[in-house]
């Protein structure tokens, strides 16, 4: 096949490329040039896709004896990920840069751009394993290392993305496994560190960095009574569970800590409460996708039995899950992903992703529109 290798400048992307020339693909290796500010190196930035991490994908394709290549998408970046991450925290919600990357970026214009000239599959360095069944369907599961498992963050892929991915680590047993291997093969990136944190946030900062990006206007703290308990510099700089940084006037009468359980960007309100009030019991989800074909219960509304899972590094939990129509403000029918979990999660906030599994499978995944508890009201 013809294979285009997405290359992050990172030792997964320059495997996951080396064992697909291996394994006889024509590969081409390319870097997607995410931002456009000047002097973007890694010293100053604990993310990915900056000028280090170029010149390490290139020095990779060399020893590979691969085309090489760096495309600029910087522009769809800023308003598909940058953009819709400040719009989210505007309105309260806690977004996941990563899902959005993945879902636009990597495997939406990306992979438009690679079928387009011809190429028949995207190469990542993604742990991840794409399986077909019978009838030559393809499913996305967990990696063989569910340590460093990422099919949650490619919940977001859709039946026609799943056609044209590759995931040649998908096997692999350790991440050591694939050092040894980067080592074996002569690539310098053998022993490079992981990235981490938001790649466009390079200090790590990110109430600092959304404060340049929203206006913040100081209001009340609330508890779940609806008490003033203190005040705050701006809503949206907070997150549910969050337990530091609220310097909190009035202590709790039972003298307990007190966590972030909502944001109330409209009335400008940050309410919090006790530990045990952050304890969700159903999960309502927007913005539903399946991860290749949907299961037939999807199909007759029927509710089934799955796992989810909220966060990348999260455990999952056993759920049931159903679709329901429901009429939005302006009479519009939509569709919502409606999840009651059988074991409570605790801090799920409206703007996250919520992933649905049936053993190792992918089913799909739904942005929280909402969650609720048994003991407060909705969120």
């Amino acid at each position: 096949m013809r294979v285009l290798a997405a290359m992050s400048g990172g030792v997964d992307s320059a495997v996951a490329a080396a064992r697909a020339v291996e394994a006889g693909h024509d590969v081409v290796g390319v870097h997607l040039a995410l931002s456009r500010m000047p002097g973007t190196l890694r010293t100053g930035s604990r993310g990915c896709c900056t000028i280090e991490d170029s010149r390490d994908a290139w020095r990779a394709c060399d020893v590979l004896g691969i085309p090489y290549y760096v495309w600029d998408f910087s522009e769809r970046f800023k308003e598909d990920v940058v953009q819709d991450f400040i719009d989210e925290y505007a309105a309260g919600r806690t977004p996941n840069p990563c899902m959005r990357c993945n879902e636009r970026i990597k495997f939406a214009a990306l992979l438009e751009k690679a079928i387009a000239l011809g190429f028949d599959a995207v190469c990542t360095g993604h742990y991840a394993k794409v399986i077909e069944d019978a009838d030559g369907n393809r499913e996305l599961h967990r990696a063989a290392d569910w340590a460093k498992d990422q099919s949650y963050v490619l919940g977001v892929l859709t039946h026609e993305q799943l056609k044209h991915s590759m995931f040649p680590l998908a096997d692999t047993p350790s991440k050591a496994e694939v050092r040894a291997e980067a080592e074996r093969r002569g690539l310098s990136v053998a022993n490079k560190p992981d990235s981490h944190d938001i790649c466009f946030i390079s200090d790590g900062d990110t109430r600092g960095w959304l404060a340049e990006k929203i206006e913040m206007t100081t209001g009340d703290i609330v508890d779940e009574t609806g008490t003033k308990v203190g005040e705050h510099p701006g809503a949206n700089a907070f997150t549910v569970g969050q337990r530091r940084g609220l310097k909190l006037g009035t202590p709790a009468s039972d003298g307990k800590p007190r966590f972030v359980l909502e944001i109330r960007p409209k009335e400008n309100k940050v309410v919090v409460g006790p530990e045990a009030l952050l304890a969700i019991d159903e999960i309502r989800g927007i913005k539903v996708s399946w991860a290749g074909l949907p299961i037939s219960e999807v199909e007759t509304g029927a509710e089934f039995e799955c796992h989810a899972q909220v966060r990348a590094h999260g455990d999952p939990v056993p759920a049931r899950a159903h679709i329901e129509p429901v009429a939005d403000e302006e009479g519009v029918e939509r569709a919502e992903l409606v999840v009651t979990l059988t074991e409570p999660l605790r801090g799920v906030a409206p703007g996250q992703t919520v992933v649905l599994y049936q053993g190792t499978r992918v089913l799909g995944q739904a942005t929280i529109d909402a969650a609720r508890s048994l003991q407060r009201a909705v969120l």
